[in-house]
């Protein structure tokens, strides 16, 4: 069991790599001298992210270099690292180093001093973005407050640090649509904040473009709220009680013998109550996918290779693969042919 352990997770991030591993290291030296692990997970990259991972991996006994079978997702990613990872304490970071490593000494003793469980960061400034990808998060985290049933801190990602026990109350969470930040806000315990200026990406693209942004969106709403149905049973009410008075009126009209006209007005309202009740359908669906999806009970995600790290890992959410596993009946480990 380590002092400390950082989690990444990485998608295509070759550019980043040396530098990352660099700046972890020494903030994690600055931290707790020598006790410590940082595991990399790489999620699927198509570039070389891996092949780097595994020469620091093989030159540093402190790294752990995980390799899942396909892309799995940042958030199934950071669970894979979360789960197989060994320390007291855990930081959570992303690749591109927005989230300067060089916080994590002042993040530590601030845990101390409040004695809590979770150090979350909470962005004062967000460098290098748009004033669309601003003014967008800035709206989803004010959503997502008011929609939720859960206290979600405003403009915190996932860049936090948490003790051990707040993890293990988390990976006893093993749904597959996950939205982790939310997640660690229902475990409960203390939980502080942690100020800080966010900087602009250390090199290459986003991996967040605008429809993965729309789908985190859409999984931590109804991952964490009733509102969607809620709106959508509100909105069935209201055209229930719109037909009936439209039906009072139409027989009203009938029997004072007044033709009735309008072709276009009535065509509108029909085209009007059918699209909503798509919509309504389409949240329902949404639900109904998530429980067919929960119901699978399928690991939530798997482990193609590992590399450096020491001790073997026990998983408890996913798979690990072991490529030289000899296994002639069902449920086995399987094979991986030798040439």
């Amino acid at each position: 069991m380590r002092t400390l352990s950082i989690v990444v997770p990485c998608f295509n991030e070759e550019e980043c790599l040396p530098a990352l591993h660099q700046r972890l290291t020494a903030a994690a030296r600055a931290a707790v001298g020598e006790d410590y692990e940082i595991v990399l997970v790489n999620d699927g990259s198509r570039d070389g992210s891996w092949a780097i991972m595994s020469g620091l991996a093989a030159d540093d006994a402190h790294l752990l270099a995980v390799n899942l079978s396909r892309n799995h997702g940042h958030q199934l990613a950071l669970t894979a690292g979360l789960d197989l990872c060994s320390g007291d304490t855990i930081l959570i970071i992303d690749a591109d180093l927005q989230d300067p490593p060089e916080l994590l000494p002042a993040m530590l003793e601030t845990m101390r001093a409040q004695n809590a469980d979770v150090v979350y960061g909470v962005r004062r400034s967000r460098a290098g973005e748009t004033a669309f990808k601003r003014a967008t998060a800035h709206g989803f985290y004010r959503l997502l407050s008011r929609a939720t049933e859960v206290d979600i801190p405003l403009d915190a990602g996932d860049f936090r640090l948490m003790s051990r026990r707040a993890l293990d109350a988390l990976l006893a969470m093993p749904e597959q649509a996950r939205f982790i930040r939310g997640m660690v806000a229902w475990i409960g315990f203390r939980q502080v904040p942690f100020a800080y200026d966010r900087a602009e990406r250390l090199a290459g693209e986003t991996k967040y473009p605008l429809a993965k942004m729309v789908r985190f969106a859409f999984d931590a709403l109804t991952g964490f709220s009733s509102a969607p149905l809620k709106l959508a049973s509100h909105v069935g009410i209201g055209l229930s009680i719109g037909s009936v008075l439209l039906i009072l009126y139409i027989a009203y009209a009938w029997l004072s013998g007044m033709s009735i006209q309008g072709w276009t007005s009535l065509m509108l309202i029909v085209v009007i109550i059918g699209a909503v009740q798509m919509f309504v359908l389409g949240l329902m669906g949404e639900y109904i996918g998530r429980l067919y999806n929960e119901s699978k009970r399928r690991p939530l995600y798997i482990v193609q290779e590992v590399a450096g790290g020491g001790e073997a890992r026990d998983p408890r959410l996913g798979y690990v693969a072991d490529p030289t596993a000899n296994s002639d009946k069902p449920g086995g480990k399987g094979t991986r042919p030798i040439k």
